[in-house]
């Protein structure tokens, strides 16, 4: 009988839940993010948190003992890695060493973990280790037995961080029996829609974010990159603020309430087209990179999905089809805020 985890997501402007089961997505729920409780991607307050989201579990009927989480790019090192084929303990050892060029502090203080490709050639054990086991740092499978290489992607993080997400899930009456960076989480909707359609192809990914814009970059399930775009959401809120003459709070609380139809604001407009030409200058640069992409979708995701202007603007600016994220899941194009609870959803299924 398969279990069933609660996704956890938590952003700087709102925490997402994802009741899941196996593959199937039972409820959803986006609530808002008091001020300041999340800064670059860390939580302020553990005890804060963990109140939130038992409110938020309370408030909307959600049960469930087991939980899973998704770590903000700010605090995760994520990776492709190609090694020679060796057993779990070996990997241990030489994993860390993959990462030297990325983490200036101790590599001591870092807890490492790995997830093998589904499609990598045979070299023995194929299981997830990131979001497998009972915590996805933790697990000791056999990770090869042959002799080819192995091609895995693997991350790090700060083992501190890792046993404070144990704390704060513990906190708010659950286990973590998952936890892996926002990246791992699309992979597995990835390798739904491919079994169900029957065809490998290019995933562009955009989240649309408050503080920031990350285009995810996939070949099939495997990942390729990440590009960062520093203007998110909250921009929108500067040019709003100006034009009303309020303070960013209250121009927040106006973009998503569109107060005044603020959203089709000529201000807004020129943010939106802005965006867009950005998004579209990522996407050129990564074509340029990869002289053998093929890529012709875009899925988007995050509280920007809710903008239909900015969605318009990425339509018309770039030469993409743009799908709903939330079609990535089972029941994705019914799914209510499915495109902000993407990730939550994701890591659950992990």
């Amino acid at each position: 009988m398969a279990k069933t985890i609660l996704g956890v997501d938590i952003g700087s402007d709102s925490l997402k839940l994802a009741l899941v089961t196996g593959n199937a997505v039972k409820k959803v729920v986006a609530v808002p993010m008091p001020h300041s409780l999340v800064k670059e991607g860390r939580v302020v307050s553990i005890e804060a948190m963990a109140d939130l989201i038992r409110s938020a579990m309370r408030d909307n009927g959600l049960r469930c003992s087991n939980g899973a989480l998704v770590l903000p790019n700010e605090v995760a090192f994520v990776r492709n890695v190609v090694m020679p084929s060796m057993n779990a303990e070996q990997l241990a050892y030489n994993l860390p060493y993959e990462f030297r060029d990325y983490i200036t502090e101790e590599l001591k203080d870092y807890s490492f973990d790995y997830a093998m490709y589904s499609d990598a050639p045979e070299s023995g054990e194929k299981e997830s280790q990131m979001g497998g086991g009972d915590e996805g740092f933790d697990s000791e499978e056999t990770a090869a037995s042959s002799s080819q290489n192995m091609e895995l992607l693997a991350a790090a993080v700060q083992s501190a961080l890792v046993e404070d997400s144990r704390t704060l899930f513990r906190k708010a009456g659950m286990k973590l029996v998952k936890i892996a960076p926002a990246v791992c989480s699309f992979i597995p909707l990835i390798r739904a829609i491919e079994a169900e359609t029957h065809r490998t192809g290019e995933y562009c990914i955009l989240d649309l974010a408050y503080r920031a814009i990350r285009m995810h970059m996939f070949r099939g399930e495997r990942y390729i990159v990440t590009r960062l775009l520093e203007t998110g959401l909250s921009t929108l809120d500067d040019v709003i603020a100006q034009e009303y003459s309020v303070d960013s709070h209250l121009a927040h609380t106006y973009l998503l309430t569109n107060y005044d139809d603020c959203q089709n604001k000529e201000c807004c407009k020129e943010a939106y087209s802005n965006i867009a030409v950005e998004l579209m200058r990522a996407v050129n640069f990564y074509r340029f990179s990869n002289p053998d992409s093929q890529l012709s979708d875009l899925w988007l995701c995050g509280g920007g999905t809710m903008l239909a202007p900015l969605k318009q603007a990425i339509e018309e600016t770039l030469d993409l089809e743009v799908h709903q994220a939330s079609e990535l899941l089972s029941a994705g194009k019914t799914a209510k805020k499915g495109n902000v609870t993407i990730q939550a959803s994701g890591i659950a299924m992990y």
